[in-house]
Formats: C-alpha cells, sequence, structure tokens
C-alpha cells in the first residue's frame, strides 16, 4: 500500500510539472551580427511566434501579449501553424490579432496546418483584414532610402507540392517571392519549415525564420529534440541558430501542440532577435 501511494505521489508530481510546464511561456533571446546588415537596422529587434495550434494563454490571448509588448519589437513574425487542422477555430486564432497588430507591424507566413484546413484564403484574409502582412511567395520592403530591407515570405509546400516533391515547390516559391527585391538588398524569410535550410541557403538568404518542429516535442537532457516532422528521430533542426553556406537559420520551437498533445520540458517559446551590423 505504502509503495502505491508513492508511485501516486510520484504520478502527481509529474503531472502537475507537465502540465504547468506546458502553460507557462518562455522567452528566448538571439543576437544575430552580419556585416551585410544596414546600418539603419543595427539594432532591430524582431519578436517570432510560431505553431500557436489555437494554443490560449490567458482571457483573449492576454498573457501572451503582454510577454511581447515587453520584448519592445520593432517587428512581429508569425512562422505558420497560427491554427491547428484537428481542432480549426479561427476566431480563438484572431484573438490574439488586435493586441499583436497594437504593438508593430506583424508579418505573416502559413504553415502545413493551415493548408491542411482548406481554409487558406478564409484565414489569410481575416489576416489580412486585420492589419496583418500576408507573405504568400512575396516580399515586402520596409525602411527608405538607403536604410531599406525586405521581409519575404513563402506559402508552405503542402500548398503546391506534386510529384516534383517540396524541395522544388520551396525553390520556386523562393524565386517568386524574391523576384520583385531589388539585387543586393538585405533580405529576411519567413518559411514554417526548417529541414529545407539547404533551399534557403541555397537561395542565398541571409536570415531566416522557421518553426514545425516544435522543438522536437520532447527534449531530452544533452540530446536535444526526440523526433520532428520531415526530419523523423533526433531531429537536427529543432530550435535555436544554426548556419550554412552564409545563411542563418532562428528555429522557434512554437506555442502549441497538435497530434501529440503535451510537450516534455519543452515549455511554450517566444522568440526575440535583435539584429547587429557586424560580425
Amino acid at each position: 500500500m505504502k509503495k502505491l501511494l508513492v508511485l501516486l505521489a510520484i504520478g502527481l508530481a509529474i503531472s502537475a510539472f507537465v502540465y504547468w510546464d506546458n502553460g507557462r511561456l518562455t522567452v528566448s533571446r538571439y543576437t544575430v551580427a552580419d556585416d551585410r546588415l544596414p546600418e539603419a537596422f543595427d539594432g532591430l529587434r524582431i519578436v517570432q511566434l510560431s505553431d500557436v495550434h489555437d494554443a490560449v494563454f490567458g482571457h483573449g490571448q492576454a498573457d501572451l501579449v503582454e510577454a511581447v509588448r515587453k520584448e519592445r519589437p520593432d517587428y512581429i513574425f508569425i512562422t505558420g501553424d497560427f491554427v491547428d487542422s484537428n481542432r480549426y477555430d479561427l476566431e480563438q486564432s484572431m484573438a490574439m490579432i488586435p493586441g499583436l497588430t497594437g504593438i508593430t507591424d506583424v508579418f505573416y507566413v502559413t504553415g502545413n496546418h493551415e493548408v491542411a484546413t482548406n481554409e487558406v484564403e478564409a484565414i489569410t484574409d481575416a489576416l489580412s483584414g486585420a492589419g496583418v502582412h500576408v507573405l504568400r511567395n512575396e516580399a515586402k520592403v520596409v525602411g527608405r532610402d538607403e536604410g531599406r530591407l525586405a521581409v519575404a515570405g513563402i506559402d508552405d509546400p503542402l500548398m503546391g507540392v506534386g510529384e516534383d516533391g517540396e524541395d522544388s515547390y520551396t525553390e520556386e516559391a523562393l524565386a517568386e517571392a524574391v523576384s520583385a527585391v531589388p539585387g543586393g538588398m538585405y533580405t529576411l524569410l519567413l518559411a514554417h519549415r526548417p529541414e529545407q535550410f539547404s533551399s534557403y541557403a541555397g537561395a542565398g538568404m541571409p536570415l531566416v525564420f522557421s518553426g514545425h518542429a516544435h522543438g522536437g516535442q520532447v527534449r531530452l537532457p544533452f540530446i536535444g529534440g526526440l523526433v520532428a516532422p520531415g526530419q523523423g528521430w533526433f531531429p537536427a533542426l529543432t530550435s535555436g541558430i544554426h548556419e550554412r553556406h552564409g545563411s542563418r537559420l532562428v528555429i522557434s520551437r512554437g506555442l502549441g501542440n497538435s497530434i501529440v498533445p503535451v510537450r516534455v520540458f519543452n515549455p511554450p517559446e517566444i522568440v526575440t532577435v535583435t539584429l547587429r551590423k557586424g560580425k
């Protein structure tokens, strides 16, 4: 009986920890230095939100909005899976948007879950109508005169993947997205899938923001993420900053869950990136 009570207490303690850990917001802060960055954007601060999956943080997402506000971002990037295709509730997902657009400009790209709902137009129309810059294989130039850069975004490859595969779709989407960007202009790319880093680097993107991997869902001490879509077991690209051929990839562990209902040693994450001119 005593052993049973001990096991029950341990089980309750673990359950309580997992519940608490899945509901708390954490902030990961990074500094990225790049001598290609225009001088006018030295110190630019970007907050990245990803993979919300209808997660709720306070009434009307008040806790999430306040956490973002405290980071004092110049721009906010939402890198896909704003909704969840398994429990689609656009009204609930949209609850955070007035608060975020009240802080600064918000940029958004689709994730695979938006595509899976078959409601991409409704989702993107709602976001555009609420003042969000929706980037669908396109770019927006921000700043003015010599102090300008481009913010580009591509649709999730599920949007158009065919017999040529996801990589082919992404390469075509990238070419379309930057086709109107002046040559040599520093470009920030929003793209949902980190496993396609080689395509982003091959296109010469200096800095890319992705999500999708959910941090590996379960994070093991000294090892990292356990499993991620498109990467399988013990994936390499689940969190933090990675570099390849002059390109850097920022990966958010995300905020919510989808098919797997819990995150382990992997609390919801807000990412803040400060850009610096230099090496």
